[in-house]
């Protein structure tokens, strides 16, 4: 294939040293759907963001055969470039004909916003791409996939003919997911040319025409689809060979460790995020939350590990009700938990390694005042050992990859003797490798007769590790599967939309 994007030597170093991408070269057809794959950290992103404009590095760029600067996500947009990031750049506020002209508004001579014509505009970019939005409802009031289309219309209607999409199918159900396949394919058909961010190696398979492999801030080979496998792709990610399914053991459930009865948590505009919620979880099992972000998964796990109290109905973790009780009091029964977003309640990022991995240890190894740091620091080097993570015990968490800042974080909650583990996205944003990983740990938790909770939008990872699935729809439960073969992605997918609930639910 003739190239029509042509990267050429991109070279981006940051302040602290870190080799996002070493004399990278890139090349994309026109009107190909083109998959940019690797580890996280490999820089794959940071290419695009490149190409995007929105990082400055070393190298050329090539737009049809002629060479461009693009200083800025403007001169991108000049250029027929656009990009749409994992966590969308919408005004919840606004709807969605706002936030489509969005800095980009049609005003009159006087200066007024023609909004009658940019809402009959955003009509018609809604039938021309086939992709149905309401022009006047906010945005915050949209579904995931209903805002991600809003983000797309925006790019289209900024003259974009290059689209990049990093990760568009994160927290997307199926049916939303073939939706947006079948809306870029024909974007393809119509001559676009579209370029996918994803660690997904399936949707690779399903969508895509080439792949672009990334390892260590390289190229590793651009490949053609059909000529290559799911395991093709990760052996090539990661370098060595990947368990894609995890092996696992029959479950053998004990006893119940957390018991919630008619858990209500109140949401926006006097409706309930949760509803009425009850369920058990066990030891010896893995209990998973699926569903659509936004449904009531975030409430429950407040009130359970603690962080929420506002709440009515009861949470017992080992016989106590947990309301009264303090986060450090709840955790010292043995509840651990990996939260769902790691830069924010995860970890200090401007501590080291070594600092994160002991915050939970200060009160437990201090004598007369002082840490005993020698125990502390052979505990913390045997984790990096064990976790496989890249970096030392001096090293700062914010110059570590997303992978490798959730296994420190990983590490510090399964060490000692949790009788409950809360597992929240554990690997949101982490590559192949990093995934099998933490799959093993978690099912050696299980396996150990430990209980996990484990909330998911990867229904990979759901079909993966589940002994159990509740699935959440606008706050209740809209189903409570007990044989996690029974059921297929689609099925799963309607529980999820609350197209279907199950009549008897028994969680």
């Amino acid at each position: 294939m003739n190239d029509y994007i042509r990267m050429v030597g991109i070279t981006k170093v940051y302040p602290n040293g870190v080799v996002a991408n070493d004399h990278v070269d890139l090349g994309i057809a026109r009107g190909e759907i083109h998959a940019i794959a690797g580890e996280n950290g490999a820089g794959k992103s940071t290419v695009m963001k490149v190409l995007y404009g929105a990082e400055r590095a070393e190298g050329e760029i090539y737009i049809d055969g002629e060479k461009r600067e693009i200083s800025s996500p403007k001169a991108a947009n000049a250029l027929g470039i656009g990009m749409v990031y994992q966590h969308f750049m919408l005004v919840n506020e606004f709807p969605a004909w706002q936030n489509i002209f969005f800095g980009t508004e049609l005003r009159n001579k006087a200066g007024f916003l023609k909004k009658k014509e940019m809402i009959a505009r955003t009509k018609q970019l809604c039938e021309q791409y086939d992709m149905q939005v309401d022009p006047l409802q906010p945005c915050g009031q949209m579904s995931v996939s209903t805002a991600q289309k809003v983000e797309i219309l925006k790019v289209l209607a900024r003259g974009a003919t290059i689209l990049i999409l990093d990760e568009p199918t994160a927290v997307l159900t199926p049916q939303e997911t073939e939706q947006l396949f079948r809306q870029l394919r024909l974007l393809k058909e119509s001559g676009f040319t579209v370029i996918i961010i994803t660690h997904k190696l399936k949707e690779i398979k399903q969508l895509c025409d080439r792949v672009t492999i990334m390892r260590q801030g390289k190229s590793v080979g651009v490949y053609n689809v059909a000529d290559v496998t799911e395991a093709d792709i990760s052996r090539l990610m990661v370098g060595r060979d990947v368990a894609t399914r995890m092996e696992k053991a029959p479950a053998n459930p004990g006893e119940t460790v957390l018991e919630v009865q008619g858990l209500t948590v109140a949401g926006p505009g006097g409706k309930n995020a949760v509803d009425g919620v009850s369920f058990k979880v066990r030891t010896g099992e893995i209990l998973c939350f699926a569903g659509v972000e936004g449904n009531g998964q975030r409430e429950v796990i407040g009130a359970v590990s603690g962080l929420q109290k506002n709440y009515t109905g009861s949470v017992v973790f080992r016989g106590k009700d947990i309301r009264k009780m303090k986060i450090r009091a709840i955790r010292r029964e043995g509840m651990s938990h990996i939260p769902e977003d790691r830069l924010k309640s995860g970890c200090d990022a401007s501590s080291d390694i070594f600092e994160n991995l002991i915050a939970l240890d200060y009160d437990r190894n201090c004598r007369a005042g002082f840490l005993k740091l020698k125990p502390l620091r052979l505990r913390s080097q045997g984790q990096i050992e064990r976790f496989q993570i890249k970096g030392t015990l001096k090293q700062k968490m914010s110059m570590l990859s997303g992978g490798n800042m959730q296994k420190v974080i990983i590490a510090r909650e399964l060490q000692g003797d949790p009788v409950l583990v809360i597992a929240d996205q554990p690997t949101r944003g982490v590559d192949v490798g990093a995934i099998e990983a933490i799959h093993k740990e978690l099912i050696a938790m299980r396996d150990a007769g430990k209980a996990v909770l484990l909330v998911s939008a990867d229904l990979n990872e759901v079909f993966n590790l589940s002994d159990r699935i509740l699935v959440f729809h606008e706050g209740k439960i809209t189903a409570a599967i007990k044989d996690v073969g029974s059921v297929d992605e689609f099925q799963l997918g309607n529980y999820m939309l609350g197209i279907e609930t199950m009549e008897e639910i028994d969680a």
